[in-house]
């Protein structure tokens, strides 16, 4: 299980309504008496894919435990793209992904018969950090983002970043390809999809490791899941970023709910496949999921899907039942 998220009071109280929800869903209409009722479930749960969405998902996972014991949900962190080669290969039941899936996804599923349904489960967005001692790149361009981390041209100390910026040596740190993280940033800031500076050190699925290499020197920056800055403290700094309205914005829940932190805020998705949705235990488990999504993404430190989003979940959702 991720560390990242704390069984603190508020767990406490995401359980409580969990455990009433999946009483009342699992047929039980006195919510009185959630303990008895219910249809008691078994079997297995394999999940894969984004190491982003995990910790998410493992909250999730936890919470429906607490009130289906028998049931055994597995998480596992393959990365936004390691995670649909399984999923489009049979081998789970449900696919975390940080990005939507792709074309050549879509195909490979379709080869090997594998049909599937796209949920929203929680928002999220990207954070670009810089180290804690940095105090003159408050808020960056798109452009200014993409100088460091094109595929070509790339600008190696920040003096060259904008005019009166301090000489400081530039090391990148970032997510491997597998990484729905790593797509949707070069997409967004380099215009292509997997378009990246060379340079740049491939810290694989551990996010983690990119708050360490940014601490590690002032000059130092990085792209994580905005997730990771809560937990990384004040060792690391995340800058603003100026949307498409010319506006600096900081990355933040109201931000990415509201959409004014562009381009880099984005939704988390969960895909089970059509066989998947045939096992009572991964219906329920979905059904938990999106209809808890807020206190779950809260608890876990994520943020909740819109009102528009929820809607359209909760339609995608109930056609599944």
């Amino acid at each position: 299980m991720s560390t990242k998220y704390s069984k603190s009071a508020a767990f406490a109280a995401t359980l409580a309504a969990a455990a009433l929800f999946l009483s009342a869903c699992a047929g039980t209409t006195e919510t009185e008496e959630p303990a008895e009722g219910g249809e008691a479930l078994s079997g297995a749960i394999v999940i894969d894919g984004s190491s982003t969405v995990a910790p998410n998902t493992e909250v999730a996972a936890e919470l429906f435990q607490e009130v289906q014991p028998d049931v055994q949900v597995s998480v596992g962190v393959s990365g936004t793209g390691g995670g649909f080669e399984k999923f489009c290969n049979g081998e789970t039941d449900i696919s975390e992904a940080s990005r939507q899936i792709k074309d050549d996804e879509v195909a490979a599923c379709e080869a090997n018969g594998i049909e599937f349904v796209e949920l929203g489960i929680a928002n999220d967005g990207l954070a670009v950090v810089v180290n804690a001692d940095n105090d003159w790149a408050t808020c960056l361009t798109v452009d200014e983002i993409s100088s460091m981390w094109r595929a070509e041209g790339a600008v190696t100390n920040w003096a060259d970043v904008r005019a009166g910026f301090p000489s400081h040596e530039i090391l990148l740190y970032g997510p491997g390809t597998d990484s729905g993280t790593f797509d949707f940033f070069t997409e967004e800031i380099n215009g292509e999809s997997g378009s990246i500076n060379p340079a740049y050190s491939d810290i694989g699925e551990d996010d983690n490791a990119a708050v360490l290499g940014v601490q590690g020197a002032i000059g130092n920056t990085a792209f994580i899941p905005l997730s990771f800055v809560d937990a990384a403290g004040d060792s690391i700094r995340a800058v603003e970023i100026e949307n498409e309205s010319g506006d600096c914005v900081a990355p933040s829940l109201d931000t990415v709910l509201t959409g004014d932190y562009n381009p880099l805020g984005r939704q988390l998705f969960l895909y089970p496949s059509a066989d998947a949705l045939q096992k009572p235990q991964v219906l329920a488990f979905l059904e938990f999921y999106v209809t808890n999504q807020a206190a779950i993404a809260e608890t876990a430190g994520f943020i909740p899907l819109n009102a528009d989003q929820e809607a359209e979940a909760l339609d995608r959702l109930n056609s599944l039942l």
